[in-house]
């Protein structure tokens, strides 16, 4: 496909088929809008040394002379993470509600690009026209502020494309669009709903963020000593919610973790947050009586680098011990279950009580369940819908629940289908490659490339280096061996002589330098698998003297 022509067409490069990693792309009459550019953290087993999953946006690179502008739904990674790395390379325009905008341009500063990307605010309400779509920001309830829906606008009929969202009569931050407001899109006549499928298989409503108060507050003032929250950094509601905590329990606040510092710092050059309690430093903190302090830390995902984690493994100035409580005001995502727990193991370890979900009111998801979704289809009333940002179980449940609450037609797309939504849709017509990019260091390199499928086997079998050394025809001394990760510990001499001596044999047989090193390297890789059964990454340097 070159461009798309007289008709509508979706196509997702990231975040279908996955939780993360959100690049929505629109064609219409010889042209593509995209909605949101994120990223997803990258599982160190699947990944080893690599923090970062980019979206390869190929596709839309090759054609982007017809990108005419990224819009962006809010500011969470997943939706915006992508753009330093990638945004210079489509040279277009970006639009964004202000406080998405704040975070947009902290990340684009942080990469010195700041002056290289054009960044505008867009106000609800306002139309942003960028033929031959028109597009229009509608305020939902999420777990950060100011989440936009867009409304995007064709000769070919409308899209409600819902970003991340929930239903919340007590938001705690914001003004989400009411029922009423929504209702009134639903009556202009709304063809395609493009929409959230995280929490479709939850038969309850998510929660209101007010809710979480109480049981917040019932938390801290039950615990006698130290009380550390993690929470997800970019929650600003809820760090409105713990700062008010803090007050009534007579705790001074800390905040440890640079994306907190962050978050707060955006909220408050956008009007938000500004009761939240002066905060002290870490030693401060450590100064006080323990029933005195309370400690909003980052990692509560298990990540091995934030502040939780160093705290849990006493590598913070922050510590904590029997009597002290931690509590984890957020949900567990798939996958970070192993890491989590190892953070979790090493408090229990300490005696530190820990207050999780499952204990307490003390977190509500930011993704609709059922209930959230049928009003949401009861208000707008579209003619299809198209599940996304999830997995493939939760977008066809969504497409399910869609059609028995009475739309009239479902699809479930993958990354790289192309949608044609109208006329005559929806129907997949096309597929287009798509993938996965690793931000290594400061290097992007493919995700499954030769960089990290090397690395990946060195991972699981170690490695080792031959250097040979010869003077004229004949081996100069015994081969030197190094090597990293085998598995041989009690009897190393006794491989190490018996790696030594396969090498000399095969290399004495050859005197092509590489049918040498090719021999040498087959000789010393089954000398290592009969060891150890493992088959190491083998470097073969043959030197002349």
């Amino acid at each position: 496909m070159t461009k798309p022509g007289n008709e509508l067409l979706f196509l997702a490069l990231g975040g279908s088929d996955e939780i993360g990693m959100n690049v929505n792309l629109y064609g219409c009459k010889g042209k593509w809008l995209m909605v949101d550019c994120g990223l997803t953290f990258a599982n160190a087993a699947e990944y080893p040394g690599v923090d970062l999953i980019l979206p390869d946006l190929k596709f839309i690179e090759e054609r982007r002379a017809d990108l005419i502008g990224i819009v962006l739904t809010h500011g969470h990674e997943d939706h915006i993470g992508a753009l330093p790395y990638l945004v210079t390379d489509l040279d277009v325009p970006l639009y964004a509600n202000r406080f998405t905008a704040t975070l947009i341009r902290r990340k684009l500063e942080e990469e010195g690009i700041a002056g290289d990307v054009k960044l505008h605010v867009v106000d609800e309400g306002d139309e942003i026209d960028l033929a031959p779509f028109k597009v229009k920001l509608v305020r939902l309830a999420h777990s950060i502020p100011d989440m936009d829906a867009a409304i995007v606008n064709t000769p070919y009929g409308r899209v409600f494309h819902t970003g991340d969202w929930k239903l919340d009569d007590d938001p705690v931050m914001g003004s989400p669009s009411t029922a009423a407001a929504l209702t009134a899109i639903g009556d202009t006549g709304v063809l395609a709903l493009v929409c959230d499928s995280t929490n479709a298989f939850n038969a309850e409503a998510s929660g209101t963020e007010g809710s979480v108060r109480d049981g917040l507050m019932k938390a801290v003032a039950a615990a006698k000593g130290r009380v550390v929250v993690t929470s997800f950094a970019s929650n600003a509601a809820r760090l409105a919610t713990l700062g008010q905590v803090a007050k009534a329990n007579k705790r001074r606040l800390c905040v440890a973790g640079r994306s907190l510092d962050r978050i707060i710092t955006a909220a408050k050059t956008n009007g938000y947050l500004g009761d939240f309690p002066e905060t002290i430093d870490f030693d401060t903190a450590m100064a006080l009586p323990p029933g005195q302090a309370m400690i909003i830390a980052t990692g509560g995902q298990g990540e091995a680098r934030a502040a939780l984690a160093r705290i849990a493994f006493d590598q913070h100035q922050i510590k904590v011990g029997e009597g002290d409580t931690v509590i984890f005001s957020s949900k567990q995502i798939p996958g970070n279950e192993v890491a989590i727990g190892r953070i979790q193991n090493a408090l229990a370890r300490k005696n530190v009580i820990m207050i999780t979900e499952k204990q307490a009111h003390v977190h509500v998801s930011g993704h609709p369940g059922r209930p959230e979704l049928a009003a949401m289809y009861k208000w707008i009333r579209p003619e299809m819908l198209i599940p996304v940002h999830g997995e493939r179980r939760h977008m066809a449940e969504q497409a399910r629940f869609g059609l028995s609450e009475g739309i009239p037609k479902a699809l479930v797309q993958s990354n790289g289908d192309v949608v044609r939504i109208a006329p005559n849709g929806p129907a997949i017509v096309g597929r287009e490659g798509t993938g996965r990019l690793v931000l290594d260091g400061d290097v992007i390199l493919p995700a499954d490339g030769a960089t990290i499928n090397e690395r990946r086997r060195i991972a699981q079998n170690g490695a080792i280096t031959v250097a040979l050394a010869f003077d004229g025809d004949h081996l100069f001394g015994e081969p030197v061996v190094s090597m990293q990760g085998v598995p041989v510990e009690d009897e190393r001499d006794a491989f190490v002589a018996e790696l030594r001596a396969d090498a000399a044999e095969a290399a004495e047989k050859e005197r092509d330098p590489d049918r040498m090193r090719e021999a040498v390297r087959l000789a010393v890789r089954s000398c290592a698998t009969r060891w150890t059964g493992k088959k190491p990454v083998i470097d073969v340097l043959v030197i002349e003297t």
